[in-house]
């Protein structure tokens, strides 16, 4: 690396399905180590998908740019509809806007900047969740159970990092830590009783003792 400053080709980013695969991420923030502003590609293999998955900002807090690279998106942003080719650029200045983006065009690609306005950037925590799904993979369980907990160290008591390790954790046949961690994550977030016993990846867990849903 050349002292200062480094430059890397999108497509030399090795990208990791996501999203039950759906989606390809291309992690540019932590290939390149920059702790200042949060940045990612995304890529759609297929007219019809994810190329930015559904969700809103507003447990982070991010302010975030949008810039379709290649092919055609169509953003939808709350209630309204944005047709996007290659070159648009899309600033979300709201968190709490819910944006989603679809693939009009096989391969489609978007870049991803942002990060708080008022208070210094830090790391988001799913970036651990993501990068364990390489290990998926390469059947590599303990490496992806690793990944995540190195999360958990960073985010004690992230709910999100304590339930994706869980599910992990159930991968690698460690079922009394996969108890612990969802159990603990249903303290915290109650609310998501309903969407942890329908997980499949979960399946495992029911019926055994300390399994928290157990009579519900």
């Amino acid at each position: 690396m050349a002292r200062g400053w480094q430059g890397v080709r999108l497509e030399e980013i090795e990208p990791i399905p996501v999203v039950e695969g759906k989606l390809l991420w291309r992690p540019v923030r932590r290939t390149l180590d920059i702790e200042a502003f949060g940045i990612n590609a995304y890529v759609a293999p297929n007219a019809g998908d994810d190329v930015v998955e559904e969700h809103t900002e507003q447990a982070l807090g991010h302010e975030e740019i949008y810039l379709v690279l290649t092919g055609h998106a169509t953003f939808e942003l709350d209630d309204e509809t944005l047709d996007a080719p290659a070159g648009t650029i899309v600033f979300v200045r709201d968190p709490a806007v819910k944006r989603h983006a679809r693939a009009d065009e096989p391969g489609t690609s978007v870049l991803a900047v942002g990060g708080p306005r008022d208070r210094a950037y830090e790391p988001s925590p799913w970036e651990y969740w993501f990068a364990a799904e390489r290990h998926r993979a390469s059947g590599d369980t303990d490496a992806m159970v690793a990944e995540i907990a190195s999360g958990l160290e960073r985010y004690p008591d992230h709910p999100a990092a304590l339930y994706y390790l869980a599910r992990a954790e159930v991968l690698a046949g460690r079922t009394d830590d996969a108890l612990a961690h969802v159990s603990r994550a249903l303290e915290l977030r109650p609310e998501w009783s309903d969407h942890i016993r329908q997980d499949e990846e979960l399946a495992p867990l029911h019926g055994l003792p300390g399994w928290p849903l157990a009579g519900s």
